[in-house]
């Protein structure tokens, strides 16, 4: 349940006006709710979407029950921050996020809906940002459709990289992304794509590789490996975007802070989990040449 006050400054006004226009609940969500038993409530007694709030009421919704097809699978589980509307992941290199034709059951979603089952919660896996399979880090998940639809647009997430090459100073990287003629999966930057904004900075400098924070103005597919691509400076360990595989088995991008404005509490919080240390790794090849 979530309970939301109608503001005094308001005034009056209608229960569907005040949820959408307020509250961030989407229509979809909203026609569920009129379906759900008790599904809004206002001063104990259920409303309508047409009935009229004044300032100072309490509106309280009950929201469905989700029927998720994610099939439960014991695996492991890291849990950064939980409480009764998100639960924060730290999500390891090559475990899928969601089910897809080759992983069935090996994926961040599986492990989830095993956790839930355990505890007795009944939720669908809903992820507001999303990592590639090879890409490690924080993985923001909400239990309710309200919850994703608000932090989508409450989201801001800080990602570190090692990429190849010297790369000093900060920078922004405003270049159009499409995905590949012939391909499924991989982009290019192209000026028919859509548009897509990095902002990096360089951290350190070594053996010949640069340590890189990242933020995103947009969210493309494979944004952050296109765009080092594209200035030749490609992540440690990325193949697929002209990275070498000599010391790294896989891309080196994590996700290592979110910073959010919570649902319920509308406060703003910030959740960190450092990448591994790849400058370590390394130093400790090239001591070994």
């Amino acid at each position: 349940m979530q309970e939301f006050t109608v503001p005094k400054e308001i005034g009056s006004i209608s229960v569907q006006q005040f949820l959408r226009r307020h509250c961030g609940v989407s229509a979809r969500l909203l026609a569920k709710l009129k379906r759900v038993e008790n599904g809004i409530m206002c001063k104990g007694v259920k409303v309508r979407s047409i009935d009229i709030l004044h300032g100072g009421d309490v509106v309280t919704l009950r929201f469905p029950q989700d029927e998720g097809n994610i099939l439960p699978v014991k695996l492991p589980l890291h849990i950064v921050y939980e409480d009764d509307t998100v639960l924060i992941l730290n999500k390891p290199p090559f475990m899928p996020v969601h089910p897809v034709r080759d992983h069935q059951t090996d994926t961040l979603a599986n492990a989830v809906m095993y956790y839930a089952a355990q505890k007795g919660e009944k939720y669908t896996f809903r992820a507001v940002n999303r990592l590639d399979k090879d890409t490690s880090g924080l993985i923001l998940a909400v239990k309710n459709g309200y919850s994703h639809t608000f932090l989508i647009q409450h989201t801001q997430k800080r990602y570190t990289a090692l990429c190849e090459g010297e790369l000093y100073g900060s920078g922004v990287i405003d270049s159009p992304i499409r995905r590949m003629e012939g391909h499924t999966i991989q982009r290019e930057v192209s000026p028919d794509g859509a548009r897509a904004v990095t902002h990096y900075e360089s951290i350190e400098v070594c053996c010949g590789h640069t340590l890189l924070s990242l933020w995103l103005e947009t969210g493309r597919t494979h944004q952050i490996r296109t765009h080092l691509s594209s200035i030749h400076h490609p992540l440690a360990g990325d193949e697929m975007y002209g990275g070498s595989r000599e010391i790294f088995c896989r891309q080196c991008l994590h996700c290592e802070a979110l910073r959010f404005m919570h649902p319920v509490l509308l406060k703003e919080m910030t959740v960190r989990c450092p990448a591994e240390d790849w400058l370590k790794m390394l130093k400790d090849f090239k001591g070994r040449g």
